[in-house]
């Protein structure tokens, strides 16, 4: 005997019903990008390092992803918190990605407990790998690492370094050369670096710590002066300014940054956006264009981007063992 019960109909229309959307993606994501534009949230100011790259790579995304029209998006707040958070709760239907940066969105995930997880965004690509900087005014009395460490040794916390923010690749550069010339600095948190160059060429700031990439054109204007770089060796944007190794002080750091999308982009989408991210950074003109703009590159893409995050993260975690930086 059939069962035409109420309960019966309700549980088979369940059934369809879950049946239709599980046909229905495939097709959503062959339909994929359609009329609607793709909204890329960055996590910080217009302007900074993070905002440049992310516009500049979608301009040669696009020819890449046939019927794509990308929109950039700041969110800015909390040292990049908030634009995180809103990237991981958006919808995995890839028309919202954005712009990550590690260790900063590693090291919030230290230090608090964001509305997001790490491990869990879907990774595209990373695109620049930026080493940071120690930098002053021309004017500055300072000429090296030596000069500021004698310095803030006659004067224990009372030079103010700004950072991109509490547990920034900045900040973490900043604590690493504390530890490493034994002084004492005064930390400023900003929202971003747009704001630290501001206050350091007003004379406000005594030492602005951001990325190579970020600062060059300063240098090249003659409107600051670089004590020091974060990488392994010199970037070959700055050959002139030694590393912090090269002046007897073991540090190194910089900002990783590339982009991503929510938990759970189906595979179909991720397959594409990952395809056409990797030809662009392939590509001579966005190459060319990178290098105009002083951009470190550093192209990964998918599952070894993913892993190359986690081991900042791993990374990261064993420094607030060391030497937590909650301030």
């Amino acid at each position: 005997m059939k069962d035409f019960s109420p309960s019966r109909r309700l549980a088979l229309g369940a059934l369809g019903l879950a049946a239709a959307q599980v046909l229905a993606a495939p097709a959503r994501a062959a339909d994929w990008p359609g009329d609607r534009p793709i909204m890329v949230i960055v996590p910080f100011p217009a302007g900074g390092g993070v905002d440049v790259m992310t516009r500049v790579l979608l301009q040669h995304v696009q020819p890449h992803l046939p019927g794509a029209r990308f929109v950039v998006e700041n969110r800015v707040g909390a040292a990049g918190q908030i634009g995180f958070e809103a990237i991981f709760r958006a919808a995995p239907d890839g028309y919202t990605l954005g712009a990550i940066t590690t260790p900063a969105a590693n090291t919030i995930a230290i230090e608090r407990q964001p509305q997001y997880r790490i491990a869990e965004f879907t990774f595209l690509a990373n695109v620049v790998d930026d080493p940071g900087g120690f930098f002053v005014r021309p004017d500055s009395p300072w000429r090296n690492l030596d000069d500021l460490r004698q310095a803030a040794r006659q004067r224990p916390g009372e030079l103010a370094y700004g950072t991109a923010g509490v547990g920034s690749d900045d900040h973490l550069l900043g604590l690493a050369l504390e530890a490493a010339a034994d002084i004492r600095l005064s930390h400023i948190p900003y929202n971003g670096t747009p704001p630290i160059i501001t206050d350091l060429l007003g004379g406000s700031l005594a030492i602005g710590s951001l990325n190579m990439g970020e600062g060059v054109a300063l240098l090249k204007e003659g409107r600051a002066r670089a004590l020091a770089q974060g990488g392994t060796e010199r970037w070959a944007g700055t050959p002139d300014v030694p590393t912090f190794r090269e002046q007897g002080f073991e540090v190194i750091g910089g900002s990783a940054r590339g982009i991503v999308g929510p938990p759970g982009l189906p595979a179909a989408i991720r397959e594409r956006i990952t395809a056409a991210i990797g030809a662009a950074l392939a590509s001579d003109a966005f190459r060319a264009e990178a290098a105009k703009l002083n951009l470190p590159l550093r192209p990964i893409t998918g599952a070894e981007y993913q892993a190359f995050v986690m081991r900042n993260d791993a990374a990261a975690r064993a420094l607030w063992e060391r030497r937590p930086w909650r301030e």
